[in-house]
């Protein structure tokens, strides 16, 4: 298991940082993708996270995809610009 294992984090961390990448997109289909690249790096992250016995690393992508999916509603009412906005990046 130890090579697998080894990949298996590279790829979450592949995932997270391509979909950080596509999520501050202009291009909505670009930052529905990112969205979705989060929840499967989520997934990655929580099945590393249970080989290594690690529950703060299963319990924090559980979290992370909850405020997400929670967020998704809002984001979509105002757009793009407002969310920017009230994070304060780019304002």
């Amino acid at each position: 298991m130890g090579e697998a294992h080894n990949v298996i984090q590279w790829v979450a961390f592949a995932l997270s940082l391509l979909a950080d990448w596509l999520v501050a997109s202009i291009n909505e289909r670009r930052r529905n993708t990112g969205f979705g690249m989060f929840l499967l790096s989520n997934v990655v992250w929580t099945v590393w996270g249970v080989q290594t016995l690690a529950y703060a690393l299963i319990a924090l992508p559980v979290c992370l995809a909850a405020l997400n999916i929670r967020r998704l509603p809002k984001v979509k009412q105002d757009g793009l610009y407002a969310a920017v906005c009230q994070t304060g990046r780019g304002c």
